[in-house]
């Protein structure tokens, strides 16, 4: 019998922005962003950074993540 675990909200909003990420790098033809000139002042992968740094702390900024 498998576990079936409902995504809190972190989790959802990481889906949103990996999916944005994605379509961007898709757009781009890049597999990835370090192909990309505009890197570190890319707002769309701050956004996903900072999803992913929320759903590993669930939203608490004391860098105890949640694994």
């Amino acid at each position: 019998m498998s576990e079936v675990s409902e995504k809190d909200s972190f989790e959802l909003e990481l889906e949103e922005k990996k999916q944005i990420l994605q379509s961007c790098q898709q757009e781009k033809n890049m597999q990835t962003c370090f192909d990309c000139k505009e890197l570190f002042e890319c707002q769309i992968r701050k956004n996903y950074v900072l999803a992913v740094y929320n759903s590993m702390s669930k939203g608490k900024n004391k860098g105890g993540f949640d694994f």
